[in-house]
């Protein structure tokens, strides 16, 4: 597409209905089927490195860190992640499993990022960003596929799909498989091998001229290797577990859309899913059921959105040691929500403001508003200027009330560290201040830049600390006793620029910066004395800085030549132990040779993290920084004639 086209691109994440990126007053940012197959990415958080703002860091084999301007960790905190319109965001720890998100890549129409507050829309736990990652319709995946691929780390992978068409109804069938090898381990302990296996279909239906009806599923299993360290009362001691981690899991969505008028419609959407994680320390079987309504109606100079939904998510926890529980080891979460919101035109086709607000009440913490204010300028028709006033919050999870934690300390006499989750934790809560700027210059050159500052209140730490002693579990022991508690605030400020250069019809450049300054501190007048494990821990997980360089290039005879470097600055609170060496500042490379050999066969090369043979990106894994390996693979793809890409 040119670079024209690329800003009328339609998404559906700022407002949950179709609109250009022109006139989305938001920092999104489109990764397009395209460039997720010419990234060489072989999963979707490898695929937002190429996103400015979006924070990756893989921390194994099948983990990663994955943040949006700040708050780096392995739960992906406050960022809500989604699947066609399903959430993924567990309740359990407010995080994303990003080793069951296993969309079959071919298969991804786009993945649409807000960088910001998405609140309003989305509701709780939308709070430093959404990632929404949209399948392609059954009718534009017709005929056959076959993919089949393997290297020294990722050392199979497979998928295959076809699609049809019966009367008005289209449909796909697709299944995948792959096994990753480990990663460079230092103590020469390769626990992190990763199988999976996916199978899933849809079917697009065109009910008549009004009725679009959506039906798809999923189902999922396999294993990741995981080590975890796990603290044993008798005798007084830690016990190193690398073991499988069972994972298994699926789910079924219906989406009933009717257009009622040029000016109205509505959309009526509803979901089950099921995700069972038996692990080395605890299981965990989970099944959720959601249902969202939208209505949109536009009148006059206002363009109005309706929404409700609710969302009812029962758990069950198995406890393996006594010193890890969640407690009561059932409980059902809960979320009711409404919002309305009203996109007013000030001056028709220039100028117009988004006021509006999410109203929710969760079993935790009960009723939240979350407004927001939006004010978007188009001086011409290539050309945006935006600014937002946003409140968001991040509801707490069974992690911060349920939680029951206990390690060792030391043996003599026997005593233990216990964190315990609090009744009282109440929401994160963030208020966002952004603006924003993306023109077209000329035919050639895009240019998208955004600033904000946003300012953190009631995070997560640890309240006031308690001694005692306990004589069951025997032997007798003292405990040191931290209660969790919204003990820290803090904010970040920084910016973000990502030019596209269109050189040529051949060759495309792309570039992106990204700068962050992140401080979180204590909570004046809280006593916590354990808090700077947060605080150092919050201010040194994320990059200051961060950039990324990629070349598009269409060669002679059918071939592509694509690289990307990216540059990320050092973590210094990420280390293997409080004296170990740090995550430093590194510098990598991915590059992907491809060759149509024929009109329905495609031959690629890939090369990853080239300049290093292994470094670290991440900590996160009891023991020594895992090093991610230079890797590489082949892949062969065949598709039947008159196919869908």
């Amino acid at each position: 597409m040119s670079l024209a086209q690329l800003g009328n691109v339609e998404v559906t994440s700022v407002s949950k209905e179709p609109e250009e990126v022109w006139n989305t007053p938001a920092a999104i940012y489109v990764l397009t089927n395209a460039d997720i197959v010419r990234s060489g990415a072989t999963t979707i958080p490898d695929a937002l490195r190429l996103v400015p703002g979006v924070e990756v860091a893989r921390i194994d084999s099948d983990h990663w860190s994955v943040g949006i301007r700040g708050f780096g960790s392995e739960f992906s905190k406050s960022v809500l992640v989604l699947i066609d319109g399903r959430s993924v965001y567990t309740p359990l720890f407010s995080g994303v499993y990003w080793n069951v998100q296993n969309v079959m890549l071919q298969d991804v129409d786009r993945i649409e990022v807000i960088r910001g507050p998405g609140g309003t829309i989305w509701g709780a736990n939308a709070v430093n960003g959404v990632i929404n990652i949209i399948t392609k319709s059954a009718k534009d995946t017709q005929g056959g596929l076959v993919s089949v691929s393997g290297g020294n780390v990722n050392q199979g992978i497979g998928s295959f799909r076809y699609g049809g068409q019966d009367g008005n109804v289209d449909f796909r069938v697709y299944g995948q498989g792959f096994g990753r090898a480990a990663e460079f381990h230092p103590d020469h302990s390769p626990f992190d091998e990763w199988q999976m296996g996916q199978a899933g279909f849809r079917t697009d239906t065109q009910m008549n001229s009004r009725d679009t009806l959506t039906v798809e599923g999923d189902m999922y299993k396999g294993y990741d290797g995981e080590r975890v360290e796990v603290s044993l009362y008798d005798p007084p001691s830690v016990e190193t577990l690398n073991q499988p981690h069972n994972v298994a899991g699926g789910d079924l969505l219906g989406r009933w859309q009717r257009k009622i008028d040029d000016n109205s419609d509505f959309q009526l959407q509803a979901y089950y899913d099921r995700t069972s994680r038996l692990s080395p320390q605890l299981d965990e079987i989970r099944n959720t059921y959601d249902v969202d309504f939208l209505y949109h109606r536009n009148v006059g100079r206002n363009d109005v959105l309706l929404g409700a939904g609710g969302r009812w998510s029962p758990d069950n926890i198995t406890q393996k040691f006594a010193t890890l529980n969640f407690v009561p080891d059932e409980e059902t979460d809960s979320i009711y929500s409404w919002f309305l919101q009203d996109q007013i035109s000030i001056v028709p086709g220039r100028v117009s403001v988004i006021v509006g607000s999410k109203f929710e009440h969760n079993n935790y913490s009960g009723f939240e508003v979350q407004p927001n204010v939006r004010l978007l300028w188009t001086p011409d028709d290539h050309q945006t200027f935006w600014a937002a006033e946003t409140r968001a919050v991040r509801t707490p999870a069974r992690l911060d009330q349920d939680l029951q934690l206990t390690d060792f300390l030391f043996a003599n006499p026997p005593t233990f560290l216990r964190v315990v989750g609090s009744p009282d934790f109440k929401s994160e809560e963030l208020l966002g201040t952004e603006a924003g700027y993306r023109r077209l210059l000329g035919k050639k050159l895009y240019l998208d830049a955004d600033f904000f500052y946003n300012d953190y209140n009631d995070l997560y730490g640890y309240g006031t600390t308690s001694v005692f002693v306990e004589d069951s579990p025997a032997p007798t022991h003292t405990v040191v006793q931290l209660p969790l508690a919204n003990a820290t605030e803090g904010d970040t400020a920084g910016f973000e620029i990502a030019p596209d250069w269109k050189l040529t019809n051949w060759w495309e450049l792309r570039g992106s910066y990204s700068y962050l300054h992140l401080y979180v501190h204590n909570r004046p007048g809280v006593a916590g004395s354990f808090n700077f494990l947060v605080t150092s821990s919050d201010n040194g997980s994320s990059p200051h800085d961060e950039s990324d360089a990629q070349s598009i290039l269409l060669l002679p005879r059918k071939t592509e030549f694509d690289a990307d470097i990216r540059y990320v600055s050092a973590l210094p609170a990420q280390t293997a132990s409080p004296a170990g060496p740090a995550v430093g500042a590194y510098t990598t490379a991915d590059a992907r040779f491809a060759w149509h050999a024929r009109a329905n066969w495609d031959l690629s090369l890939v090369g990853q993290n080239l300049f290093q043979p292994h470094h670290p990106e991440f900590g996160g894994d009891d023991g020594p920084l895992v090093g991610i390996r230079r890797s590489f693979y082949a892949q062969v793809t065949w598709q039947s004639a008159g196919a869908s890409h």
